[in-house]
């Protein structure tokens, strides 16, 4: 997936009112900015990181720039929570995941259980459809490990039912965690931001609900999806 413009590197001043974002530019300019992620950012809202922008030309946008990058760790971190569904629809068009061949179509957004829309329906005429929900993932407090959430995820937990329903209803159900970091090679549920999130995944797993993590790499060009990590 690459950025829809060159990107432009600056200076996070402020993160504020979950997305908007104040950046100083390395030309002495400062910009209110969108910033596409409702979660906490620990770890990655810190004023004076390193910060990287994408402008629109859209003339219906508010802001011209939204935040994709900070540096953080020594490594440039994603927190575009947007761009992980359209890295796994990239990746499944190309047949990128072992675990999801086979499957002739990849539906979008398609409603499902209680108020719900799964990001993924996989279907083939020779097998159970499976319902895939893909979250963002960018929390590291522990070297080389991936954390999800970060702050309470109340919606995620849900989503995590209602895959365990599909399950029992004889479907294949899976989530898969996208990590917008190259540093981590590990994965664990972050039970100290969302106790009933972790504990939510630990019992769908053991309901057969699977669990898949991929990391990514990660340039001024844009976000490609790399190996499986967990």
């Amino acid at each position: 997936m690459q950025f829809p413009s060159p990107l432009a590197r600056g200076t996070l001043v402020a993160r504020y009112k979950r997305f908007f974002a104040d950046v100083a530019l390395d030309d002495g300019t400062e910009i209110t900015v969108h910033c596409p992620n409702p979660g906490a950012m620990l770890g990655l809202n810190t004023p004076g990181l390193r910060a990287w922008v994408s402008r629109s030309d859209d003339p219906k946008r508010k802001l011209a720039h939204t935040l994709e990058l900070v540096e953080a760790d020594g490594g440039l971190v994603g927190i575009n929570t947007m761009h992980p569904n359209r890295l796994v629809a990239e990746a499944l068009a190309a047949d990128h995941f072992p675990e999801f061949t086979g499957y002739a179509t990849h539906r979008r957004e398609v409603r499902y259980g209680v108020n719900s829309r799964v990001d993924f329906l996989l279907e083939a005429p020779d097998r159970p459809p499976c319902w895939l929900e893909i979250k963002n993932c960018h929390l590291m407090r522990t070297p080389g490990l991936a954390e999800f959430p970060d702050c309470v995820a109340a919606r995620s937990t849900k989503h995590l039912g209602e895959l365990e329903a599909m399950v029992a209803a004889g479907d294949r159900a899976a989530v898969l965690f996208v990590v917008q970091r190259t540093d981590c090679h590990r994965f664990a549920p972050a039970g100290d931001c969302d106790p009933a999130f972790a504990s939510a995944l630990e019992r769908v797993q053991a309901s057969g609900v699977e669990l898949y993590v991929y990391g990514c790499e990660i340039d001024m060009a844009g976000v490609r999806l790399a190996g499986r990590i967990a």
